[in-house]
Formats: C-alpha cells, sequence, structure tokens
C-alpha cells in the first residue's frame, strides 16, 4: 500500500523559495516515478514536474522551468520540490504522486493529500 504525505508548504512573500518534501511509504518508491502536480483556486489540477526512478531524468511545466527542480532521496523515501523566485501566481495546493512505473507515463497511480502554498504580492 502505498502512502505520500507532503509537508512544507506555507505563507510565503513573492520572491521567497520553499522546499516541499513527499514522504512516501511502502517498497515502491525505488522502482517508481514520481511527480508533483498543483491546483490552483477555480482551476484544475496540473502538472508541473517529475522524475524518473533512478533521478536521471525530469520534466517539467514550461510555466516553472528554471525555478523549480524536482529530486529524490531513495534513502528517505522521500521526494523534494525546490520553489525559487515564488510568484503569486503559484498559489496553489500542491499534490505529490506516484506512478506505477520507472518513468512518468501516463497519469499517477496514487495521490498525497497536498500541501497549501500560499504567495503574497
Amino acid at each position: 500500500q502505498v502512502q505520500l504525505v507532503e509537508s512544507g508548504g506555507g505563507l510565503v512573500q513573492a520572491g521567497d523559495s520553499l522546499r516541499l518534501s513527499c514522504a512516501a511509504s511502502g517498497r515502491t518508491f525505488s522502482s517508481s516515478a514520481m511527480g508533483w502536480f498543483r491546483q490552483a483556486p477555480g482551476k484544475e489540477r496540473g502538472f508541473v514536474a517529475s522524475i524518473s526512478w533512478s533521478g536521471r531524468s525530469t520534466r517539467y511545466a514550461d510555466s516553472v522551468k528554471g525555478r523549480f527542480t524536482i529530486s529524490r532521496d531513495g534513502a528517505k523515501n522521500t521526494v523534494y520540490l525546490q520553489i525559487n523566485g515564488l510568484k503569486p501566481e503559484d498559489t496553489a495546493v500542491y499534490y505529490c504522486a506516484q506512478y506505477d512505473s520507472r518513468y512518468y507515463l501516463g497519469k499517477p497511480d496514487y495521490w498525497g493529500q497536498g500541501t497549501q502554498v500560499t504567495v503574497s504580492s
């Protein structure tokens, strides 16, 4: 059984940085691709970033390239999302997700409960 628990969100000012963490339970983390998604108020949940099982491949939404960095730590069963230069439009609930595959193909199979990030101008 997979359980994903996000942390690290909060209320920050524009220009600040945050690091979101997602702790994964279960034995499949090391062989699974992981991803981050976000849902802003009044909008559908959308893709932010993903990382392959080995960490050697990553993909980002165009809107976050250069500011967001996804990484993973196999020893801690944790995936991170480093966010720099936060903007008010980054305000959203951020969700961690796990794929039932080594690469981020199709839609994720498991979701966390989300962590709120609010950016004030």
